[in-house]
């Protein structure tokens, strides 16, 4: 049975740090692309970054150059570095494993930006 984890979120005022963790089980780690989304109230869920297989990085550009994704294959990991973070950045986080058609969720972390 596949499962992902996140941990992570919480309140953080504006221009403060946090990192999400997704833990992953059930799937072999090293072969699937993983990704962040996001999906603030009344809006769709979007691609904030993902990190493939063989390393390649990508961001939504509303978060270049704030948001760092890595992972680490032998603990099954996928982690977001968010710094300099905004109002805007608030929103329920979900941490995706994917391979060809396969796709796979958390349960997502809530992630508030707000004085």
């Amino acid at each position: 049975q596949v499962q992902l984890v996140e941990s992570g979120g919480g309140l953080v005022q504006p221009g403060g740090s946090l990192r999400l963790s997704c833990a992953a089980s059930g799937i072999i780690f090293s072969i699937w692309d993983m990704s962040w989304y996001r999906q603030a109230p009344g809006k769709q869920r979007e691609l904030v970054a993902t990190i493939t297989s063989k390393l390649n990085t990508n961001y939504v550009d509303s978060v270049k150059g704030r948001f760092t994704i890595s992972r680490d294959n032998a603990k099954k990991l996928v982690y977001l570095q968010m710094n300099s973070l905004k109002p805007e950045d608030t929103a329920v986080y979900y941490c995706n494993a994917g391979y060809y058609d396969r796709n796979h969720w958390g349960q997502g972390t809530q992630v508030t930006v707000s004085s």
